[in-house]
């Protein structure tokens, strides 16, 4: 099995909640959430962001204006619903049950 191959599908699992969690902090046009999840080096293009976006959107957790831009056409801006907001809690909620698993398997696998 390729190390990289299962990175990639570790990160591909929790990119809707990395969207979510760039998004609480504020609303966010679609190169902002691409430059954050790079900057956390959750590299993604926009032919993988927008698809996720859309389906967040038809969710139900993301809801989007548009803001006219000086450097171009308007700007979809993206935001978090209040079901979005709810539902990044209970995300969050789970993510830290699921650390703490891990953290648990890893001490015990460390101990052999």
């Amino acid at each position: 099995m390729n190390v990289e191959n299962a990175k990639a599908q570790m990160r591909k699992g929790v990119l809707e909640y990395c969207i979510l969690s760039v998004l609480s902090t504020k609303d966010a046009y679609a190169s902002d959430v691409i430059n954050k999840l790079k900057d956390a080096k959750m590299i993604v293009v926009e032919g993988t962001l927008y698809p996720l976006l859309t389906r967040l959107k038809n969710a139900g957790l993301l809801s989007y204006r548009w803001e006219e831009s000086t450097q171009g056409p308007p700007r979809k801006y993206y935001a978090l619903t209040e079901i979005g907001k709810e539902f990044l809690k209970e995300l969050d909620s789970s993510w830290n049950e699921l650390v703490r698993a891990v953290e648990t398997i890893d001490q015990t696998h460390n101990q052999d």
